[in-house]
């Protein structure tokens, strides 16, 4: 998830995420076993094989990195470790090592652990822009929450979709900027009634397992269980409609899964700047101390299964926050 404050300019600044940003079924090849560190004691040895026994054996990278030089290089920072949180330095060096730039920690102490390979910055967006009234607007920002919070924040985008919705639109803006994620599957749910039914997108391991994630019956899906549902579903007066998607690169994470749930759709470009390249998935594994480790297990496709894992550039380029508002129009429009 990332967080920005209210300025003309955000500051550039390292990512932060939430875990479990995307859940996915297990899914990988087998990994070759850890070679544990004998430099630390018994419980931050387990600990630590554990950790990176997980990871050879569901990196998205798994099969390009080379173990052994990872194994000592873990290894060389758990020397002198005697507690698990001893250990915390190993996992930071294994988590860098991944070199996904989307993997975390958090301990069973609470300490968060996470290793960022980019910056990403953009103009924050704290009003809503000024639209014809026969453009439709929907504004899909970034979520994390409880269950029940998630249902809301679903039903309120379809609630906010069914009170623009209006006969004679000639189009609809789905502003996805300065989204950084978080669960991604009440952003899909929320926006489904715009982006239409049927396979958004998939998730593809290492070794091209494919899971497809869809919006239908009022819910988003992600292979055949249903992932969030809203409580009071909502079509279109006129579906399949223009659509114009707003990015910049704020965009990270859950929020790069709205934008390639679009991508490949029909009357659907993009407009902006490109987003911040985590257009990775997530999945969460506990481990044996109540330790969470989000790790990074496929990437993002879209509805071709153009595969993607790093920023995803706009169809038309346009820096400027209401400059990229006013071309949307002019496409919508049909300039």
């Amino acid at each position: 998830m990332i967080y920005r404050t209210a300025a003309t300019m955000t500051p550039t600044r390292t990512l932060s995420l939430v875990a479990g940003t995307l859940l996915l079924s297990a899914c990988g090849a087998e990994g070759t076993g850890p070679s544990e560190p004998t430099t630390v004691t018994p419980t931050g040895q387990r600990h630590l094989a554990e950790v990176v026994a997980i990871m050879k054996q569901n990196s998205m990278h798994r099969l390009r990195i080379d173990w052994k030089a990872f194994d000592d290089s873990v290894a060389a920072a758990s020397r002198g470790a005697v507690s698990v949180q001893d250990a915390y330095s190993a996992i930071r060096v294994a988590l860098r090592l991944l070199g996904d730039g989307h993997s975390s920690y958090r301990g069973g102490d609470g300490t968060f652990l996470y290793v960022p390979n980019r910056t990403c910055s953009a103009t924050a967006i704290s009003t809503r822009p000024a639209v014809p009234a026969d453009v439709g607007y929907v504004r899909v920002a970034s979520f994390s929450g409880t269950t029940d919070q998630a249902t809301a924040f679903a039903q309120a985008l379809q609630d906010s979709i069914r009170v623009r919705d209006r006969d004679g639109l000639t189009g609809w803006i789905v502003d996805v900027r300065n989204n950084g994620g978080g669960n991604m599957w009440p952003m899909i749910a929320g926006v489904g009634p715009i982006l239409g039914g049927g396979v958004a997108g998939y998730f593809i391991d290492p070794v091209g397992t494919q899971t497809p994630w869809e919006y239908r019956d009022g819910a988003s899906w992600s292979g055949s269980g249903m992932a969030q549902r809203v409580t009071v579903a909502y079509t279109l007066r006129a579906p399949d409609p223009k659509v114009a998607v707003l990015t910049d690169n704020w965009v990270a994470s859950s929020g790069e899964a709205v934008v390639v749930a679009f991508r490949a759709r029909p009357r659907a470009p993009s407009f902006g700047t490109a987003t911040c390249g985590l257009s990775t998935a997530n999945r969460s594994f506990t481990l044996a101390d109540g330790a969470l480790l989000n790790l990074t297990v496929s990437v993002m496709a879209d509805r071709t299964k153009k595969a993607y894992g790093d920023r995803i550039e706009p169809d038309e380029m346009v820096a400027g926050p209401a400059q990229v508002v006013a071309r949307a129009v002019a496409w919508i429009k049909g300039g």
